[in-house]
């Protein structure tokens, strides 16, 4: 008789329910795997016999048929190997049709018939409780990140023997109870108080944090602007729980979750070489996986050496930096994945680094400069809320023992601005800080008084500013009105704003 076991695909960042059906037909015996398995899929006809042979159970010597359904969907991974020699295990008889009724099952099996980790745990919980499944067999390894699904009895198995055990009424498994010791204390690398000088860009900092803007560090090798960007994660505002579970599905999805770390507390801070592709910041693949910007979603992405980049590979995050997802498209489908990521970039003047340096002469001829600074594209500068230059720190700033303000400090005022803007678009679900406000709510909270906009009329004509500059700029005026508290954008803080914006450095 058939027996059916329901385990789950993950698609993208979401899981869909794959029924596993486990039959008898004629032939010689085999196995034969149908439903769009992949390689890994068609795999597991060698791992699933020796794994219940390993069981201590009898593996049937007929001709076997497993139909992963739906059909249309393309099933990937070994995750199905444990709900398919369930299914034979039912289907030879050792335990009834009925065990199992309303479980989902999903694990990779070794030779020996021990269960091993399994990536996207998360959605496919998510989407198991969303399907009204009470229980949820999963890798003991995987089940502290299945049990962040409330609502969901999560079963942790070891083995096949010890889940053969279990449903046979020998030897009961207890239900997984999640902890809160993976919660662990925020580590910052590098404290602001240990960086000397670089007031200026320090305050454009907290700027950016505050409001999740993305910002450009321009200045010669040595300046400082790497240290200054690893630093910025000491001032980021804490996540909510839903922003931490939206980054520990992106992580699961791509099996880059942390040993030991089943929720990801601590906003991401991803920084890829400048030799990657489009595909790997982006995402892709024949199996579309999340990209460096998917896994700097509600975190950081910083660029280092900007323009070394390869410009097709910058010019795939103008969309993404607008819409804050992106979408990659393939012959078989279209997959959307978050990537609402703060960006941070940092480059040097130009090739040899010194152009404007007050010390070190630079050794470009103004046309290589001129074309170094051109990798960078108008409409990706447009796009960056804050430009600053990081100068040469003077020996005396860097010889003395004062300290510079602690992240802690700076953190706080970052916080108590994120909190204003968090009651502020208490009734907009995508929208979490300023830097992700559409022009409705720009007109709705970023209106000028009379003297700002006699300023900003100035400002427009003179620097030449596009729409997308405007909008950029009231936004980034509100968040230096939140950092002090103040309801209304005052002159000094459209005047702070407009600093920011890109210098000609040619």
């Amino acid at each position: 008789m058939l027996s059916r076991v329901y385990s789950c695909a993950v698609v993208g960042l979401e899981g869909v329910i794959v029924e596993v059906e486990v039959d008898y037909t004629n032939g010689l015996p085999g196995v034969t795997i149908v439903g769009l398995p992949d390689a890994a899929v068609q795999e597991s006809r060698e791992r699933v016999q020796t794994a219940v042979k390993n069981a201590g159970l009898h593996f049937p010597r007929h001709r076997i048929v497993v139909n992963l359904a739906p059909a249309v969907v393309r099933k990937e991974g070994p995750a199905y190997d444990l709900p398919i020699a369930l299914g034979v295990i039912i289907l030879a008889g050792y335990l009834p049709h009925e065990t199992i009724d309303g479980s989902l099952v999903v694990g990779e099996l070794s030779l020996d018939g021990f269960v091993r980790h399994t990536r996207g745990i998360l959605p496919m919980a998510a989407t198991a409780r969303a399907k009204g499944y009470k229980h949820m067999f999963v890798p003991e390894v995987d089940a502290p990140e299945a049990a962040l699904i409330p609502g969901l009895e999560i079963i942790p198995v070891k083995s096949l023997a010890h889940l053969y055990d279990h449903l046979a009424g020998r030897q009961l498994i207890e239900p997984y109870q999640p902890t809160d010791n993976f919660l662990e204390p925020l580590f910052i690398p590098t404290d602001f108080s240990e960086i000397k000088g670089q007031e200026h860009v320090k305050r454009a900092m907290e700027v950016a944090a505050a409001g999740g803007h993305n910002m450009l560090l321009v200045g010669s090798p040595g300046a400082g602007k790497t240290l200054l960007a690893r630093a910025l994660p000491g001032i980021l505002p804490e996540m909510s729980i839903e922003e931490s579970l939206d980054v520990t599905r992106i992580y699961s999805v791509a099996d880059q979750l942390p040993a030991g770390t089943p929720l990801i507390k601590h906003r991401p801070f991803r920084s890829p070489h400048h030799t990657i592709s489009h595909a790997g910041l982006v995402g892709g693949g024949n199996i579309p996986k999340p990209g460096e910007i998917s896994l700097a979603h509600r975190g950081v992405l910083f660029l280092d050496e900007f323009p070394e980049f390869g410009s097709r590979v910058l010019e795939v995050m103008r969309q993404p930096m607008e819409d804050k997802v992106v979408t990659i498209s393939r012959a078989k489908g279209s997959l959307t994945f978050s990537a609402n990521f703060q960006l941070i970039a940092a480059m040097n003047p130009c090739p040899c680094g010194y152009y404007g340096d007050s010390l070190k002469p630079c050794t470009c001829a103004p046309a290589i400069v001129t074309k170094y600074q051109k990798r960078i594209s108008g409409p990706l500068l447009d796009r960056i809320d804050i430009h600053i230059e990081v100068p040469r720190v003077d020996y005396e700033k860097l010889s003395g023992d004062r300290l510079g303000e602690s992240s802690e400090s700076i953190r706080k005022r970052v916080q108590t601005a994120r909190d204003i803007q968090n009651q502020r678009f208490v009734n907009s679900s995508d929208i979490v800080c300023n830097a992700d406000m559409r022009i409705g709510e720009v007109r709705q909270f970023c209106a000028l008084q009379p003297e700002g906009q006699s300023l900003m009329r100035a400002a427009m004509s003179q620097l030449n500013l596009s729409a997308r500059a405007y909008h950029r700029i009231l936004k980034l005026a509100r968040t230096i009105a939140d950092l002090t508290g103040s309801e209304e954008i005052q002159s000094p803080h459209l005047a702070e704003a407009l600093q920011y914006r890109p210098k000609i450095m040619m």
